[in-house]
């Protein structure tokens, strides 16, 4: 029997789970470079488990001539990459990046159209496989999620880090594909860990080293400050973690809102969130319900655009995208419809939300009178992929622009600061809405 006692032990092997002393290179077993040391090793138990560039992983696993070549997933009529493998990236192709250009940085890659239901098995297969481990997974999407592993050490007879080194070793023998993992105290620095060492890559960051670690690194790299509050941050001369750590929490409240709060914590190493192994939405919708049936497409509209917003902002809020807007409507008589539309990439903008909904609405209105209008996503995933530059709609772009200054301004100033043409009409009193 192994010995689990790792808070006692230098490290161990990710190959065959020997443990290791600190001065060897290779293992004093297997002879595999593959060491794993840290000081807090036996003491850490909140994981972030990623697969490695998954979906393109999963094409050439079922296609082994694809294993040495470049391969693009995406495509279509929004013409950009949805993602892509290493080798490609090498190249310089990156997510959400316009097809043409990929193929520019790497002419001589394969481009496949994504097939989500193949996926989707895969990805149910490995989060069986982490379920197997502790009941404690919290999803983020498809192919990544949230472990904690406290007192799974009688269960496993191993402490956490091995048995996700073990983990690891199983995806890659059983699915094909390969995982990398980050380990440590909380959800930000475990997740922050699985990003350092991929493709198969293990990293550990440990409560003595969490200041140290995170004073260097950008501001952008803390987990929920995207583009817009990158670039304020950046415009307000805060451009390392290291300089918020310097700095007072009212101030930064002051300055940013609630969201200094996030900054002021995850600057520090502060993340006290549970993993929730409910926490994962199949669906995100608002719905409303009126107190006088509406007939009238017009009428409906605003309401739609309002709902929309809702939805927006919850799926910003929860930092998740969905593939399918759905439009929920019902009749006078209690009867319900509804209608779904897979969009070519995730989204998490009111205005692509709406403008489907808005499509789907219009087929049904003319003749029936509705006393319900629900608008909302499923098949939710990580806002990573998310509403990447339209190359149909050249305009598309610009009102992203715009929702994201709407989206500060709110922040800032409260829901009501400031509305569109569609949402003015719905402040009077009326609907019912959840």
């Amino acid at each position: 029997m192994q010995d689990n006692g790792l808070e006692r032990l230098a490290g161990f092997c990710r190959d065959c789970l020997a443990t290791q002393k600190p001065e060897r290179r290779r293992c004093v077993q297997c002879g595999s470079p593959r060491l794993l040391y840290h000081a807090e090793l036996g003491s850490l138990s909140i994981a972030h488990i990623d697969c490695d560039a998954f979906y393109a992983s999963v094409e050439k696993r079922d296609n082994p001539e694809l294993a040495d070549k470049p391969v693009i997933i995406g495509g279509g009529k929004r013409g950009v990459v949805s993602t892509c493998c290493y080798i490609a990236r090498i190249h310089g192709v990156r997510s959400a990046m316009p097809m043409f250009k990929a193929l520019e940085a790497c002419p001589e890659a394969v481009v496949i159209k994504p097939n989500m239901e193949k996926y989707a098995k895969v990805g149910r297969q490995v989060r069986q496989m982490m379920l197997d481990l502790t009941p404690l997974v919290q999803p983020l999407s498809i192919d990544e999620a949230f472990l904690d592993l406290s007192g799974t050490e009688l269960l496993h007879h191993d402490p956490p880090a091995r048995v996700l080194a073990r983990f690891s070793r199983r995806v890659e023998s059983e699915v094909g594909i390969s995982a990398s993992v980050g380990l440590s105290y909380c959800k930000f620095l475990a997740k922050t860990a699985s990003d350092l060492d991929k493709p198969r890559g293990f990293a550990v960051i440990g409560r003595q080293e969490a200041l140290a670690f995170l004073a260097p690194r950008p501001v952008r790299s803390i987990w929920g400050v995207g583009k817009a509050l990158g670039g304020q941050l950046e415009a307000d001369g805060i451009m390392t973690i290291g300089q918020l750590q310097t700095m007072d929490e009212g101030d930064l409240m002051r300055r940013y809102g609630s969201m200094g709060q996030r900054l002021f914590r995850l600057s520090r190493g502060l993340d006290d969130r549970r993993v929730e192994p409910d926490e994962e939405a199949r669906s995100i919708s608002a719905e409303t319900t009126f107190d006088d049936d509406i007939r009238s497409h017009d009428a409906l509209v605003p309401v739609l655009r309002s709902l929309s917003e809702k939805v927006a902002k919850r799926l910003k809020a929860k930092e998740v995208a969905g593939w399918t807007v759905v439009l929920k409507l019902k009749t006078g008589d209690f009867r319900q419809r509804t209608r779904n539309r897979r969009l070519e990439d995730p989204t998490q903008l009111a205005d692509r939300i709406f403008r489907t909904g808005l499509s789907l609405l219009e087929k049904e209105t003319g003749t029936d009178a509705f006393r319900l209008i629900g608008i909302g996503v499923t098949d939710l995933c990580e806002p990573r992929l998310a509403d990447p530059p339209d190359l149909v709609d050249p305009q598309a772009g610009r009102r992203a622009k715009a929702e994201a200054a709407m989206d500060r301004l709110r922040d800032k100033f409260g829901g009501a600061a400031i509305e569109t043409g569609y949402t003015f009409e719905t402040r009077k009193p009326g609907p019912k809405t959840r």
